[in-house]
């Protein structure tokens, strides 16, 4: 279990409870996002890139087939476990350890991603150590897709029926917002560019109700069994009043930092 004071209002979660539901629900970043990391000039033609909080290695095995050479970590044991299996047969390494007590050597990385996960590292110890792992003149991504309940009636239901059965759940309510570079990032890296776009993504009635219960909220959470199976009988129930096939409204955001040639003093 991990526990972070500002997530969730302190209360334990584990993503390895979710890898089973996470690795058939949540592998659904649309192509125009993986086009906006190449279209800036990365993760591609033999580019070293390590993949922080890999989960089950959704950015490593999409965009494989860039041709960057990938290294990707977790915290979660089951997590990579999935990552490995679905790996199969591209040449990505999987490393179980968390972010901050990774241990590379300088210069290893033109390129450093962290997708969905930012908000779990202590930044104070990642920031320094991604500057030395990463090469001259090297990028550090940071990126976050959500999906948008006050544009999407389903989406707020089904946020509301997380919150039922877990109240601290703070993944809920989610706007439009760029991420922005950390005060603590800012004597390290520069701010090169930054991307924001919507995006209308398509779910049935089982993925989307795969992916909710893959979230923090539920699949994450250290609701019990019992719990998990009131709320997937009150989900499908709330499913039941929508048609099969559904868009839900996303917003993605990427900042992409760039190491500064000389650390400021």
């Amino acid at each position: 279990m991990m526990k972070n004071e500002h997530i969730d209002c302190g209360k334990d979660f584990d993503w390895g409870l979710a890898s089973a539901d996470y690795a058939k629900y949540r592998d659904i970043y649309p192509n125009e996002f993986y086009n906006k990391i190449v279209d800036l000039g990365y993760c591609k033609d033999g580019q070293h890139v390590l993949d922080l909080a890999t989960g089950t290695g959704v950015l490593p095995r999409n965009m494989y087939k860039y041709g960057a050479e990938w290294i990707g970590t977790d915290i979660s044991e089951n997590q990579i476990k999935y990552a490995r299996e679905l790996s199969r047969g591209l040449d990505i390494n999987y490393i179980i350890s968390s972010a901050e007590n990774l241990d590379f050597s300088e210069n290893s990385f033109d390129v450093i991603t962290a997708c969905q996960c930012f908000m779990y590292f202590n930044q104070s110890v990642l920031f320094p150590k991604a500057y030395k792992w990463l090469k001259p003149n090297g990028h550090f991504l940071i990126m976050f897709m959500a999906w948008l309940p006050l544009e999407s009636e389903l989406a707020m239901e089904s946020e509301k029926l997380v919150l039922k059965y877990n109240p601290s759940w703070s993944g809920r309510g989610m706007t439009r917002y760029e991420v922005t570079a950390p005060e603590m990032s800012k004597s390290l890296f520069d701010v090169a560019n930054t991307v924001s776009f919507d995006i209308d993504l398509p779910f049935t009635r089982e993925t989307w109700h795969g992916r909710i219960k893959a979230c923090r909220g539920i699949g994450a959470s250290n609701l019990n069994t019992e719990e998990i199976l009131n709320w997937e009988e009150e989900h499908k129930k709330l499913l039941s009043r929508y048609p099969e096939h559904f868009t839900i409204p996303h917003y993605v955001t990427i900042l992409d930092l760039k190491c500064r040639s000389v650390c400021a003093d």
